[in-house]
Order: structure tokens, then C-alpha cells, then sequence
């Protein structure tokens, strides 16, 4: 094992595939679901209009705005009362969108770098999303998940990192975190005593204070560093 690395946790959104279009996908079939079973919330709450209701909401109860689920689920909940629609839809409304945000079309490296990966390390999936890695069909590598809602808080909170440290079953200090977020993965992953990769696919240039991290443009070029 290279340099003490025990376990990966390893992001999910633009790392593993690019979310935009699973999340455009999802929002266009919960709202063709909306207007057959709510249409008066799909009317007054089209895609924008139900982006702009969450983000209000976030701002109005901060204890859930890291929670993305629970924060949809409320923010279908309160649409649904508004249009005195039925508030029981909104769990199926959840249904319908979470089914389909997990219908992700993986980078082309993915598939055989986690079977790489996953060959020689515990391999935690670390995220602030509600991608189900099971639908994604990634699930074989993962030893677990660890997202924003199981851990009560999101990325970049430390908490976060320590709860993926304890379910691979290492100290913060014998894992690697690989995330495409120079703020939310590198920097975080290192203030919270992991060693940090940066999986940086459009190739950016590294912004504000150095840090000590590796730079990989796919998940290859981090099974080459690690020599699997």
C-alpha cells in the first residue's frame, strides 16, 4: 500500500459521472409526474420556480439545508399544501425523483479503475448528494456510503470525513480522499487529517492557498500513482 493509505473515500458528483444531466433528467420527470398527479403545484412550481422554493427554504431552516432529500421532500411537502394538493404525493414525488437521479452516465475511465481500486483498498463512497450507488450500478466496489443526510452534516465539515474514515474502519490518517472540489474535497479532506487527491478533469488551474495533494485528470492516473 502506497505511503500508508489504508481505505479511499471517494466522491461521487464529477467524479464518477458528471450529475447535470442525471439532475436535469430527474427534475423532468418529477415534474411530468407533478402534472399528472399534483398539476396545480406543476403549474405554479415549474423546474426554476421549484429550484428558487428550495433554495429560499435552505435559507429558512438551516438545520436541513444539508440534507438535500429531506430538503426536497419539505419543500414538495409546503408546495403541495400551498395548491391544497394532498401532501401524502410528496414521498412518491421523492420516488420518482431520486429513481431517476441515480440514472448516471459514468466517465469512461470509472468502471476499471474501481475494479483496480476496489481490488486492493476499502473504498467509502464520501458525498453531499442523494445518488443511490446501488441504481448507479457501482455498488460492487463500495464497502459503504456515507452522505451529507447519514452524517447530519455535509462536506466540508470534518464530521464528515471521520464518519467515512469510521465505516473503512481506519484512522482520518490512512485514507485518501479523491474528489473533483478543490474547497469541499481537497482542502476539507486535508483540514480533517486525510491525505487528499484531486481528480480534476476539465484540467483547471488550482486557485488560492497551496496545499499538499495529488492531481490526477481521471480515476487511472490515481491507480497508476498508487500502483494498482
Amino acid at each position: 500500500m502506497k505511503d500508508g493509505i489504508a481505505a479511499i473515500t471517494l466522491d461521487l458528483d464529477e467524479t464518477l459521472w458528471p450529475s447535470g444531466p442525471a439532475i436535469a433528467g430527474a427534475e423532468a420527470q418529477l415534474h411530468v409526474w407533478l402534472e399528472q398527479h399534483a398539476p396545480a403545484v406543476a403549474a405554479a412550481f415549474p423546474p426554476l420556480q421549484f429550484a428558487q422554493f428550495r433554495r429560499e427554504l435552505a435559507a429558512e431552516l438551516p438545520g436541513i439545508a444539508h440534507d438535500f432529500t429531506a430538503l426536497r421532500h419539505e419543500a414538495l411537502t409546503r408546495a403541495l399544501a400551498l395548491q391544497g394538493e394532498s401532501t401524502a404525493l410528496a414521498d412518491p414525488a421523492m420516488d420518482v425523483f431520486l429513481t431517476a437521479r441515480s440514472v448516471v452516465e459514468l466517465y469512461p475511465d470509472v468502471t476499471g479503475a474501481l475494479e483496480r481500486l476496489s481490488e486492493r483498498y476499502r473504498i467509502v463512497a464520501l458525498t453531499n448528494g442523494n445518488a443511490c450507488i446501488e441504481r448507479a450500478g457501482v455498488a460492487r466496489f463500495f464497502t459503504a456510503i456515507v452522505n451529507a443526510r447519514s452524517a447530519g452534516v455535509g462536506k466540508p465539515d470534518f464530521r464528515i470525513f471521520h464518519a467515512a474514515c469510521t465505516r473503512a474502519g481506519v484512522p482520518p490518517e490512512e485514507a485518501l480522499h479523491a474528489g473533483d472540489d478543490p474547497d469541499l474535497d481537497v482542502r476539507a479532506a486535508a483540514r480533517a487529517g486525510l491525505r487528499a487527491a484531486w481528480i480534476n478533469r476539465s484540467r483547471a488551474a488550482w486557485t488560492g492557498e497551496p496545499e499538499a495533494f495529488a492531481e490526477f485528470h481521471d480515476l487511472l492516473g490515481l491507480c497508476e500513482w498508487l500502483g494498482v
